[in-house]
C-alpha cells in the first residue's frame, strides 16, 4: 500500500511540475510587418535588424517564456497587402502581439482589424500624429512628425532662418511637416514662401529643387521617407549647387540618416537637423548598443533612428510579456505598453503618454560634422521630454 501512495505521490509531483513549466514556459507570437522589398526595403532592413540584434541579447530575460517573431513582407507602402497580412497572422499564425510598420497608410490600414481582433499593436516608425487615435490597441514607440518639427520650427527662426521653401513626400508625414514647422516657424516671426509635394514613388528629385533654387529662400524643408530616398535627394541637392546659392538644407532625421551618411557625397558640414537619436550620442546605453550592433553586422555597418524605434518596440513588447509571465491577455498588454517607460534607451530616456499612446523622448539639435573621418550627426542641443503637439492642436488621440 506505501508503495502504490509513493507512487501516486511522485505522479501527481511530475504532474504539478510539468503543469507549473507550461504555466511559467511558452511561446509569444509577434507578428512584425515590414517592406522587405520594394520601396522602404533599407528600412525594414534596419528595424529587422534591431528586433534580431535585442532578441539574441535579451531573450534569456523572459525565463521560460520564448518570444518567436513571424515577419512578413508588406512591399513598400501598400495598405491593401499590409491589411491581408495583418488578418492573416492573427487568424493562421495566432499571433499574440503585432509589430512593425514603416509607412503610415500601412499602419492605418490594419487599425480596424486591431480593433475587431483586441490585437496590441506596436508602432516601431510609422509617423502619422492620428494613428493612434484609430483603435485603443495601438500604441507607438517610434516619433511623429509634428513631435520633431514643432520644436525644430521656432528653433530655426531664432537661429538666423527668416524665409523657407517646403520640398516634401507627398503623403501624411510629409502634410504633417509643413503643418508643424509653418505653425511654430510663422509664429517666431518666420515666413514659408512655397511648397512643393514630391510623388512617394519618384526619387528624381533634381526638377522640384530647380524651383526652389529659383525662388531663393533662405533654406529648404526636406521631407523623404529617408534611406536611399534621402540619398538622390542630397544628391540632387549637391549637383545643383543650392549651398552655393545660399540656400542651407534643414529637416528631421530622416534628412540625414546615420546609415547614408557616407554615400551623401559632396555634402558639406554644419546641415542642421532635428531627431530623437544619433550614433553619436554620448550616452553609455547608446554605446552598448552599437557595440553590440557592430559586432553582428559588421564595424561599417550603422544604425540609425529607425532601428532605434525597433529596438525600444521590442524592449516595451518584452516588458509586457515578463509582467503578464508569458500568460499574454490583450487588454492587460495595452495597459502595460500604455505605461511602459525605460531609461535604457539608446535615444535617452523614453516612456509612453498612456493618454495619446504617443511616445515622450527628448528632441536633440544636430549638426552634420566630421568626427574621426566619418560624418555624423552630432548632438548640440536637447529639447527634453518632448510630448507629440499634434492632439494639443487637433484634439486628444485617446480612444
Amino acid at each position: 500500500m506505501r508503495t502504490i501512495v509513493r507512487i501516486v505521490c511522485l505522479m501527481l509531483a511530475v504532474w504539478l511540475t510539468a503543469g507549473a513549466s507550461a504555466r511559467a514556459g511558452g511561446v509569444v507570437k509577434v507578428g512584425v510587418i515590414l517592406p522587405f522589398s520594394g520601396q522602404g526595403a533599407e528600412l525594414g532592413d534596419e528595424m529587422d535588424k534591431a528586433i534580431r540584434l535585442y532578441l539574441k541579447e535579451h531573450g534569456k530575460d523572459l525565463g521560460d517564456t520564448t518570444i518567436e517573431v513571424i515577419r512578413r513582407d508588406s512591399t513598400g507602402p501598400n495598405p491593401d497587402i499590409a491589411r491581408r497580412l495583418a488578418q492573416e497572422l492573427v487568424t493562421r499564425e495566432k499571433v499574440n502581439i503585432l509589430a512593425g510598420f514603416v509607412f503610415t497608410p500601412n499602419a492605418n490600414a490594419v487599425a480596424p482589424l486591431v480593433t475587431e481582433a483586441k490585437m496590441p499593436l506596436v508602432i516601431m516608425n510609422a509617423t502619422g500624429a492620428a494613428t493612434t487615435s484609430l483603435s485603443p490597441y495601438i500604441v507607438r514607440t517610434s516619433f511623429t512628425k509634428w513631435q520633431q518639427v514643432y520644436p525644430f520650427g521656432d528653433w530655426v527662426a531664432r537661429h538666423g532662418i527668416k524665409t523657407v521653401y517646403f520640398a516634401v513626400s507627398d503623403y501624411t508625414p510629409g502634410h504633417e511637416s509643413i503643418a508643424a514647422f509653418t505653425k511654430s516657424f510663422t509664429a517666431a516671426g518666420g515666413s514659408i514662401v512655397g511648397d512643393l509635394r514630391m510623388p512617394l514613388s519618384t526619387r528624381d528629385f533634381a526638377p522640384f529643387l530647380q524651383r526652389i533654387k529659383d525662388a531663393k529662400p533662405d533654406a529648404i524643408y526636406i521631407f523623404t521617407p529617408g534611406g536611399k530616398d534621402a540619398t538622390a535627394l542630397i544628391r540632387a541637392y549637391v549637383q545643383l549647387d543650392l549651398a552655393g546659392a545660399g540656400i542651407k538644407i534643414i529637416g528631421a532625421a530622416d534628412l540625414l540618416p546615420d546609415d547614408e551618411l557616407p554615400h551623401m557625397q559632396g555634402l558639406q558640414e554644419g546641415v542642421i537637423s532635428v531627431g530623437q537619436y544619433s550614433i553619436a550620442g554620448d550616452r553609455p546605453a547608446n554605446k552598448a548598443f552599437l557595440a553590440g550592433w557592430r559586432r553582428d553586422y559588421g564595424p561599417d555597418s550603422v544604425p540609425d533612428g529607425y532601428a532605434v524605434g525597433a529596438w525600444d518596440g521590442m524592449a516595451a513588447i518584452f516588458d509586457a510579456v515578463k509582467k503578464q509571465n508569458g500568460k499574454i491577455d490583450p487588454d492587460r498588454t495595452m495597459e502595460l505598453l500604455k505605461h511602459w517607460r525605460s531609461d535604457d534607451s539608446p535615444r535617452g530616456p523614453v516612456m509612453i503618454d498612456p493618454e495619446t499612446r504617443h511616445i515622450v523622448q527628448n528632441m536633440y539639435i544636430r549638426r552634420l560634422q566630421n568626427v574621426n573621418g566619418r560624418m555624423e550627426n552630432v548632438e548640440i542641443e536637447t529639447i527634453p521630454m518632448v510630448k507629440d503637439p499634434w492632439p494639443q492642436f487637433n484634439g486628444s488621440a485617446s480612444n
